[in-house]
C-alpha cells in the first residue's frame, strides 16, 4: 500500500528500519534495548518488520583492542566478523523477551546486482517474513571490496525496501531529523515534510556523520530516502531514540513524501 502520509504509519503492513553504527555500539550499546521494544510494539501488532542494521566492525573493535576504525580492508574485515556475531546476539538476546526470532541476512551490492542473487535474496527475506521472523540485514563486510561495496547502509536501506517492496523506510541516526543546515551551526531548523520531488535547494546538508564509526551522513540519508521515495516507499528520518514514536505515526522527524509506484 502507498503511505502517503505520516498519519498513515500504523496502516503499514511491511517496514524497513535502518540503524547506524553510532546509535548502537560504544556507549550507545544500550539503546539496542529500546530499538528492540519498538519494533517488538509494530511486530506485536501485525506489521512485517526488517531491520537493516550497521555497527558489525564498530562492534568488533574493542574485541581487536582498536579504539578506532581501521583504515585497511582486511582489518576491516576481521572486525566485521567478529562484530556481526556478538551484534547479532545482542539483537537475539533482547529480542527473547518477546518471544520473537531474528534470521540473519548479509548482502554485498554485487548480490543486488546479479538477477539471481537479487531473487534468491527476496525469495528468502520473503519467505522469513512469512514465518514471522524479524530478517536482520548487514552489509557481508567480510567479503565486499572496495569496489563493490555500498558504502553505507542507508543506501543497502533503500534497495532493500525497493526489493522487499516495503510501506515505509525509517532511517535512524543521532540526529532527530533533517535540518536546513548542519544541526549544530547557527540558525539550523528542523523540516518536519519533503514533498514529492522538492528538489531541497535552500538546504545545505552536511557529507560527514557526528561519530567516527560509520561512514554515512545527513547527504547518504537524503539521497536514499529519495531513492526510496522514486520507488513508492515512504520515508522517515529521526533518531535512534524517537523510533517507537516514529512507528507510531507521531510527528517526529522529517517525512519524505512517495512519488512513485511500488514496483
Amino acid at each position: 500500500m502507498m503511505i502517503a502520509e505520516r498519519s498513515l504509519i500504523p496502516a503499514a503492513t511491511r517496514v524497513v528500519v535502518k540503524v547506524g553504527s553510532s546509535s548502537i555500539s560504544g556507549d550507545n550499546a544500550g539503546q539496542i534495548v529500546s530499538l528492540v521494544d519498538a519494533l517488538a510494539e509494530a511486530h506485536g501488532r501485525g506489521v512485517q518488520v526488517i531491520l537493516v542494521s550497521s555497527g558489525a566492525i564498530a562492534t568488533g573493535l574493542p574485541y581487536l583492542s582498536l579504539r578506532g576504525r581501521p583504515q585497511d580492508l582486511a582489518t576491516q574485515q576481521a572486525a566485521a566478523a567478529v562484530g556481526q556475531n556478538v551484534l547479532i546476539y545482542r539483537y537475539q538476546d533482547t529480542l527473547d523477551r518477546y518471544g520473537i526470532v531474528a534470521g540473519q541476512v548479509l548482502l554485498t551490492a554485487g548480490d543486488l546486482e546479479n538477477p539471481t542473487h537479487r531473487s534468491n535474496a527476496k525469495r528468502a527475506m520473503e519467505r522469513l517474513l512469512a514465518l514471522r521472523i524479524l530478517p536482520i540485514v548487514n552489509e557481508n563486510d567480510t567479503v565486499a571490496t572496495q569496489e563493490i561495496r555500498f558504502g553505507d547502509n542507508d543506501r543497502l536501506a533503500a534497495l532493500v525496501a525497493t526489493l522487499v517492496q516495503a510501506d515505509l523506510l525509517v532511517l535512524l541516526s543521532d540526529v532527530d531529523a533533517l535540518y536546513t543546515r548542519p544541526p549544530h551551526e547557527p540558525g539550523a531548523m528542523p523540516i518536519a515534510h519533503v514533498p514529492a520531488n522538492d528538489a531541497l535547494q535552500n538546504v545545505e546538508i552536511g557529507t560527514t556523520g557526528l561519530a567516527g564509526v560509520g561512514t554515512g551522513g545527513a547527504l547518504t540519508k537524503v539521497s536514499a530516502a529519495r531513492q526510496a521515495a522514486e520507488s513508492g516507499t515512504a520515508v522517515l528520518l529521526t533518531s535512534t531514540a524517537l523510533v517507537a514514536q516514529a512507528l507510531r505515526g507521531e510527528a517526529v522527524g522529517t517525512w519524505f513524501e512517495p512519488t512513485g509506484t511500488v514496483d
